[in-house]
């Protein structure tokens, strides 16, 4: 797009460029350890973790039948590639992962691949962090099976005791760090209002130059002014959790990482949480490790209000994911997606064939439904919460949170409710509109997405409600329509023809032993 907005600013260049350059900054040690220090923490409490890895790692070599020699080699690889050596994971990985541009963006953390005669080495990170610590956590050698029968997500089983609970034990406000991260020469923090006109701009102006795109650049992420607005400012929002980092010297908006408040049910356990996204770093500063920073320091602040989990997703597998869910996608603009580079025709397919297989009719079929309004909050909300009961792993809305979230809003969210003769809601569907640019297309500059949202079908098929969907999205003049194959999602996708994509959505939650589940089990959305 050619938006002078979206021109990336020469002066933010110069002090990119400046900041990259420089050497011999104190924190650069400290930065680099802190991301490995979180991952880790997810692991363990004691020294006796890591011995616990090691033996793991060692006992899979051999059964994968690596040489002693080789076992030794791999080992220390892994060390230093945990510990942030960029040129040692490059060598471990053994092809790059390719990043769709729905993806959220991925962690500066390599998936580490063997070769045929070994194990993959991703299996015993994800081993250690699943198995080894709560045999640690044990008070009698009986609660390896317990854990076992945990992971096999049998939720109905007797609980065990090393599930859960937090992983670091809360602390009292006084016990906590009291003073911000040290930043590197040159930057220090700031808090971004994103009800100011001018740091929005600001806001939308670094996730558009850096935030998330596919690898050669043809589509990125487009979160529009009214969308962030949307997506930061729920009930209870806090201006401390709008995270920014500025140039010393131009006062430029270079990094950002934002958290909102939410409760969350994990399996029967309530916990109120951060939701944390929007972690970005100016593209040239990437090398100064800030990430790892305004992660630590994004906990820090968390932690200060009492609350000491969180939430988020990634578009990489790390350890201790607890679902992994699959993103489809629906085609609603067949020429466009084919134009752009989104998709491409099959074999023997024509264009006309393919708009015909999925045209949609003119307007929607479900008889009663309707745009949500204000009144229809309390009953809608009621339908929604007592849905999200079903699942392992869901948000529980207030009712302000559920109008704030779902309430319609023009280019962000669109919601609908079915009505019945007696005045009474019974269904109701959503979905949020998230746009990307198209770079270097002679003939579009955007592609215009929605994601479905929460969707209840008590009257109807979740099938036909979902169709609905689809016919309201075009009718906005959305081109494509994407879903994750969370909560019972499963059941409409190869109906209504939705295509698997290539990006997979990882779970976490963070400082918090739980089951891992399947993705069916997931009752929660993240923007």
């Amino acid at each position: 797009m050619s938006t002078p907005e979206k021109q990336a600013p020469a002066k933010a260049d110069n002090d990119a460029n400046e900041a990259a350059g420089a050497a011999g900054d104190d924190n650069h040690e400290e930065a680099a350890e802190i991301l490995t220090d979180l991952v880790q923490n997810q692991m363990s409490l004691s020294s006796n973790v890591a011995e616990a890895q090691t033996a793991a790692l060692q006992q899979l070599l051999q059964q994968g039948g690596a040489s002693a020699s080789k076992q030794q080699n791999l080992q220390a690889l892994i060390e230093a590639a945990m510990k942030g050596d960029v040129a040692v994971q490059q060598q471990l990985t053994g092809e790059k992962k390719q990043h769709a541009f729905w993806d959220t963006q991925p962690l500066n953390i390599s998936i580490f691949l063997c070769d045929d005669n070994t194990k993959c080495i991703i299996a015993i990170l994800i081993f250690t962090a699943r198995n080894i610590q709560p045999m640690l956590n044990s008070d009698s050698d009986d609660k390896q099976d317990k854990s076992k029968k945990a992971i096999g997500n049998n939720a109905t089983s007797q609980p065990d005791p090393n599930w859960h609970k937090p992983i670091v034990p809360d602390k009292e406000k006084e016990d906590l760090r009291q003073e911000p991260y040290n930043m590197p020469k040159g930057f220090e923090w700031c808090e971004v209002d994103i009800t100011d006109e001018e740091q929005r701009t600001e806001i939308y102006d670094l996730l558009y130059q850096n935030y998330v795109e596919d690898d050669d650049g043809t589509f990125r992420f487009d979160y529009s002014r009214d969308f962030l607005t949307w997506a930061l400012t729920p009930p209870g929002y806090l201006k401390q959790f709008h995270l920014g980092v500025r140039s010393s010297k131009s006062n430029r908006l270079m990094a950002l990482i934002t958290a909102v408040p939410a409760k969350v049910r994990v399996y029967r356990e309530e916990k109120d949480m951060a939701e944390v996204n929007f972690l970005c770093v100016h593209r040239k500063l990437r090398s100064k490790r800030l990430a790892p920073v305004l992660i630590k320091e994004i906990t820090r602040r968390v932690n200060h209000t009492g609350v000491f989990q969180a939430v988020y997703t990634a578009g990489v597998k790390l350890p201790g994911s607890v679902a992994s869910c699959r993103y489809y996608h629906r085609t609603l603009d067949a020429r466009k997606l084919i134009e752009v580079g989104f998709t491409r025709l099959a074999p023997r397919m024509t264009m006309a064939r393919l708009q015909k297989l999925n045209k949609l009719p003119a307007a929607p079929i479900t008889k009663g439904l309707r745009a949500m309004t204000p009144d229809d909050v309390p009953a809608a909300h009621k339908l929604v919460v007592k849905y999200l009961e079903k699942f392992q792993l869901a948000v529980v809305f207030s009712e302000d949170e559920f109008a704030h979230w779902l309430l319609p809003r023009r280019g962000v969210v669109s919601s609908f409710v079915r009505e019945d003769a007696d005045g009474v809601i019974t269904d109701f569907c959503s979905y949020y509109h998230l746009n990307s640019s198209v770079a270097r297309n002679p003939k579009h500059n955007t592609l215009n997405a929605a994601y479905s949202f929460y969707n209840v079908a008590k009257t109807v098929s979740l099938t036909d409600l979902m169709k609905d969907c689809l016919i309201l999205a075009k009718n906005e003049g959305t081109d494509v329509f994407n879903a994750l194959n969370l909560m019972e999602n499963s059941t409409f996708l190869e109906e209504l023809r939705f295509g698997m994509g290539d990006g997979n959505l990882q779970y976490y939650v963070y400082n918090w032993f739980c089951p891992t589940m399947q993705h069916n089990d997931v009752g929660l959305v993240l923007l």
